[in-house]
């Protein structure tokens, strides 16, 4: 018996068609990963299914029974729960009283009541929450594991995960997973989006593939290997693997000097005598599980907070005390980890959001804005990094995750900064552009920019960065060459083991 079944769903919109003549059949009990390049349709086909979008043709059969669904308060009492790429939380509130929105009011009805089984559910998954806390003083990691919760504590009958690994720990992973298979088992279906093709195969019983909106394939992904996948995703004209030479930088141009910092914040981490520099011409990685100090750091980077007075330097000058467009105009490039709302702003054009961090170049002068060069900027961000969208007056939040993810970078990039930072650059991107932005940012590095990179993506800093290190709790780790750190010593400086190093590495960090 299907728990779900969709029939011709087509869905337009202004130009472009994101989904044609879809079909789609996900069993009692199964696992069914929906795997495509960015832009392909996957999210809104998730949300035809869950209420949020309405399709223009097509029917959706809901164990045997044809359905409308009309919000997603309807999905949620058929028992259809969905984690959002970007997550639907409101930041002024707490974890419990975001939890409690999504629940009949009989299991909200008593806060103490509902907070308990908040503990005790993201205890028994790992992925520990306190109830308390207000969701603007999350990571995006901890954000995600509330959504995860969120649906957890809901009776589903089918789960909807879009990229829901993307900032997890391989051990989170492990127990999501886990978790997965126990919600199978009891009947539960689930629908599985990733651009993670080793956990496609590792988790999913079967998979479809679209592209460009439609249907082109099925298979058993473990008995598929990832490469096929990944042709299946993208075809036969993008590269699948990535060789790049290290490099060791030059000058520094990003100096962090004995920085510790205590925010007002209660929940937020305390950063414990950092020190570490980006040179010119090399990519420094750093690791670690959200959390642990990473937004702190880079607000006092990026001149979101002005506190650290004088222990951030650009090319030996003090910036801490500088705002973020000041800092800009030294040569500061950032992309955050939000995408929306940090990134971009949801509702203005990708012209607009090109403006936003790039007028202080050619595209003004004297105050006055040149709409020309604004639009040729905009565009030329769509044509070099392949955004997939209705053109450049295309609201951001129209894009998928990925194709603005690559906006964004691109439009950072394209201002040729004397430093980039970059926290979760492929964040829920696919192999292709993965590969793509990897490329930029190398190319970057070698026309002498400093670039830094926070990221959970353990592969993806081996393959890029020239240095690499950890912070944990606050404290970062020794610095060293890539290649004389190991996966399993990275992973000891990721668990806050400073110390002990690896044989092979003895004698290797300085």
């Amino acid at each position: 018996m299907n728990q779900i079944e969709l029939n011709n769903i087509t869905k337009r919109y202004p130009g472009c068609v994101a989904n044609q003549s879809v079909d789609l059949k996900v069993a009692v009990g199964e696992i069914h990963a929906l795997l495509g390049e960015n832009g392909a349709g996957k999210s809104t086909l998730m949300k035809i299914i869950y209420g949020v979008v309405k399709p223009d043709k097509g029917t959706m059969r809901w164990q045997g029974k044809t359905v409308s669904v009309k919000g997603p308060a309807h999905a949620r009492d058929l028992g259809i729960g969905m984690v959002f790429q970007h997550f639907s939380l409101f930041e002024t509130l707490t974890v419990a009283e975001n939890i409690a929105l999504s629940l009949p009011k009989a299991e909200s009805a008593s806060m103490d009541l509902l907070k308990q089984r908040i503990i005790d559910v993201s205890e028994h998954y790992g992925m520990k929450l306190d109830p308390n806390r207000y969701v603007h003083t999350l990571s995006i990691g901890e954000q995600q594991r509330v959504e995860i919760v969120r649906c957890l504590l809901q009776d589903v009958k089918l789960l909807i995960l879009d990229e829901p690994t993307s900032v997890l720990t391989p051990q989170e992973v492990e127990t999501l997973f886990k978790t997965l298979h126990l919600l199978s088992d009891e009947g539960c279906s689930i629908l599985f989006i990733s651009h993670k093709l080793d956990e496609v195969r590792a988790l999913c019983d079967h998979a479809t593939i679209l592209k460009s909106g439609q249907v082109s394939g099925h298979c058993i992904p473990s008995e598929t290997t990832t490469e096929e996948l990944a042709r299946l995703m993208v075809g036969d004209d993008t590269p699948l693997t990535e060789d790049y030479k290290k490099a060791e930088g030059d000058e520094a141009f990003l100096s962090i000097v004995d920085l510790s910092h205590q925010s007002d914040d209660p929940f937020a981490c305390t950063l414990k005598n950092i020190s570490f520099e980006v040179k010119a011409g090399e990519i420094l990685g750093i690791a670690g599980v959200a959390g642990n100090g990473q937004e702190e750091l880079l607000n006092l980077i990026s001149g979101e907070d002005t506190s650290a007075k004088e222990s951030v330097f650009f090319a030996k000058k003090a910036v801490g005390n500088l705002t973020p467009e000041k800092r800009r105009i030294l040569g500061l490039g950032f992309v955050p980890e939000e995408r929306l709302g940090r990134g971009a702003v949801p509702d203005m054009s990708l012209q607009d959001n090109g403006l936003l961090t790039g007028y202080q170049g050619e595209l003004t002068k004297n105050g006055i804005i040149n709409t020309g060069k604004v639009k040729a900027f905009a565009q030329n961000i769509l044509e070099r990094f392949n955004v997939k969208a209705a053109g450049i007056h295309a609201q951001a939040k129209s894009l998928s995750g990925g194709n603005l993810q690559k906006y964004i970078i691109g439009r950072e990039i394209l201002q040729d900064p004397k430093l980039l930072v970059c926290s979760h650059p492929t964040w829920g991107v696919d192999i292709g552009a993965a590969i793509l932005i990897r490329h930029e940012l190398i190319k970057l590095r070698d026309e002498g920019c400093a670039v830094l990179v926070v990221s959970e993506d353990i592969d993806e800093l081996y393959s890029i960065s020239d240095r690499i290190c950890a912070i944990c709790d606050g404290e970062l780790s020794p610095v060293a060459p890539t290649h004389d750190v190991s996966i399993n010593q990275l992973g000891m400086w990721m668990a806050g083991d400073f110390h002990a190093l690896n044989n092979e590495n003895e004698g290797a960090v300085k």
